[in-house]
């Protein structure tokens, strides 16, 4: 059966922590997870913005599983757009990409932007001193 990838952002209440909601993920529903970015915090809230993959089926039942643990999932419905053609290759963007979606190609010293690493942070937007990063929602 095919696989999908989707992305989502959890929001954990604090009583879920003592629960094992990754792991059923993955043992009963066949999901593999990507954790993309966490802000976890001990007997608080927390978010997740993961990658899941699996049938769709599966990410349906396990989506379902943890609604019924009162963790929000919500898909992630934004990318960025780069306006590379204006680009004058200044870096400044790639000092607060941390996932590696921004890079300096060192061969030829032009910013080379990979979309299926970016986990819409937003941090390039305002980083850009032309403005040449947009938000977009699908």
């Amino acid at each position: 059966m095919k696989t999908v990838k989707k992305r989502f952002v959890l929001n954990f209440p604090p009583q879920s922590g003592d629960k094992p909601l990754s792991y059923r993920l993955v043992k009963e529903f066949d999901i593999s997870i990507n954790i993309l970015k966490a802000e976890v915090k001990p007997g608080k809230t927390g978010t997740l913005l993961l990658e899941l993959e699996g049938t769709k089926e599966n990410l349906k039942k396990g989506i379902a599983y943890l609604e019924e643990n009162q963790v929000q999932c919500q898909p992630l419905k934004k990318k960025i757009t780069f306006k590379q053609e204006q680009c004058i290759n200044c870096g400044n963007c790639t000092g607060v990409c941390f996932t590696g979606a921004l890079k300096m190609d060192r061969s030829n010293w032009e910013l080379k932007f990979k979309p299926e690493k970016c986990v819409v942070c937003e941090l390039c937007v305002p980083a850009c001193p032309l403005n040449l990063f947009t938000i977009d929602f699908n």
